[in-house]
């Protein structure tokens, strides 16, 4: 009789505990790819330092009662990619570097999204980088290779999701050929899909649309949304793609959502170890999960905002004595868009570029000489990097991940960086730590060190998948 007491009585005290802590009807599932620890500090300083203060202007999310920090490492390497980690994000299982939603063996896991649309909720995925790319695709894709971009676009046709908002989509293979594929978008208006091109498309015309995917305005020549750095007013952001999602979400809805948001370009702009575009990126992803926090202030005793990064890119570190973020501020374009305004003078000019030419350049784009003294050293390396190019018109260039950049821009960031007293390890990935807050139904479970396989366990745990 006492161990059927004691049994009753755990059993009582389980559901009184769910019952106070709630359950997670509404769930949103942010992703800072890239975001390592550091870059969350780094985009804290510079906030206290735009106001003259010392120590971290807040983000909305650091502001969240639970904070931790996750490990990363994927099925076959301490180091994991995108497509790795966004599955280990998606199924609480690792798998190998470069297989989306299947194990190392290539069998099918099944997905925390696919999970929630079987209990009956409305689910959608988006990004501010293509809705194919490796860490959505994580969400309702299963293929061995994160660059089969094709078949991981046919499989958004196969999930029955609600909702898609991004870039828009890679939309030819880069792994195998499919020069013959039909084009995507057809495809996937035939699914039943609405598609609108921009947030001013969908606003004008949404009507009764169900399912819907929102890209990029002009999708067919950009395959990514700008940089915030680099935005004009027309762009998309994450912020509206986020607020979409919610209005499609929420919709003749009574059961709930699931709502993964990536923040996609922070990763991009660590590559490119471009500390500027990296604290814009930040920043953006953080308006996007204030339309969130927004939300949960309405239902505070049903949400669950959980905030989490893939893996950290770029080795960062915040400090190398002291810091000088203040300079940041005077940085106008990210890396690449600098590398485009080089390009422009070049052609413009027809080669016959003067050194003063790129000083009025790098005055208007980064601050040189302008609002930023340049001492003889980084002086120098813009100097040397000008005759080793423009002046002999050879185009020496260097690459990242995501694009290749004329010398002359590489330089002026990496001066940039020595004046913030900001540095990168690598241009890679590392094994830094991603960080993790939570608030809601459920953020007592967010509250130890733990491994990324464990995120999504936890949510399915305080939503009830």
């Amino acid at each position: 009789m006492k161990k059927h007491f004691y049994i009753s009585l755990f059993v009582c005290l389980f559901v009184v505990a769910q019952l106070v802590n709630g359950q997670a009807k509404y769930v949103f599932y942010f992703i800072g790819d890239g975001m390592g620890v550091n870059h969350v500090n780094l985009t804290e300083a510079w906030l206290s330092a735009l106001n003259g203060e010392r120590g971290s202007g807040s983000l909305c999310f650091t502001g969240f009662p639970v904070a931790s920090f996750a490990t990363t490492y994927s099925a076959n390497n301490d180091v994991t990619d995108s497509a790795a980690s966004g599955t280990a994000l998606s199924s609480g299982k690792k798998t190998n570097n470069g297989h989306i939603g299947l194990t190392p063996d290539s069998t099918r896991i099944e997905t925390i999204a696919e999970k929630a649309l079987k209990a009956g909720k409305k689910v959608g995925v988006s990004s501010s980088v293509p809705i194919n790319h490796a860490t959505p695709a994580a969400f309702f894709a299963h293929q061995p290779n994160r660059n089969m971009y094709y078949e991981i676009a046919t499989d958004l046709l196969k999930s029955g999701f609600d909702y898609f908002g991004g870039a828009g989509f890679y939309n030819r293979n880069n792994y195998f050929d499919k020069s013959e594929a039909p084009d995507i978008y057809p495809l996937i208006e035939q699914a039943g899909y609405a598609v609108y091109k921009g947030y001013d498309d969908y606003k004008a015309n949404a009507g009764k649309a169900g399912k819907v995917v929102l890209v990029q305005k002009n999708w067919e020549t950009v395959g990514d949304i700008p940089y915030r750095i680099d935005r004009k007013d027309s762009d998309l952001t994450l912020k509206e793609i986020t607020e979409t999602g919610i209005e499609v979400l929420m919709k003749d809805n009574k059961k709930g959502f699931f709502f993964m948001i990536e923040g996609g370009r922070i990763d991009w702009a660590a590559h490119a170890s471009d500390a500027a575009a990296t604290v814009q990126e930040v920043i953006d992803m953080d308006e996007a999960i204030k339309v969130a926090y927004e939300f949960y202030k309405k239902h505070p005793k049903e949400t669950l905002i959980v905030i989490t990064a893939d893996h950290e890119t770029g080795g960062l570190a915040v400090g190398q004595g002291r810091l000088n973020l203040n300079c940041l501020k005077y940085q106008k374009l990210s890396k690449d868009s600098l590398s485009a305004a080089i390009s422009k003078l070049v052609a413009e000019k027809e080669g016959k570029v003067s050194w003063e030419d790129v000083k009025t350049l790098l005055g208007e784009t980064m601050g040189f000489w302008k609002e930023l003294r340049i001492n003889w050293e980084n002086e120098k390396i813009l100097r040397d990097a000008y005759e080793e190019t423009i002046a002999k018109h050879r185009n020496i260039t260097e690459a990242n991940l995501y694009s290749t950049n004329p010398l002359i821009a590489v330089k002026a960031v990496e001066v940039m960086n020595n004046m913030a007293r900001v540095a990168w390890s690598t241009g890679s990935h590392s094994a830094g730590y991603a960080p993790v807050f939570a608030i809601g139904a459920g953020q007592e479970l967010f509250k130890q060190k733990m491994d990324n396989t464990e995120i999504p366990k936890k949510i399915i745990q305080a939503a009830r998948y």
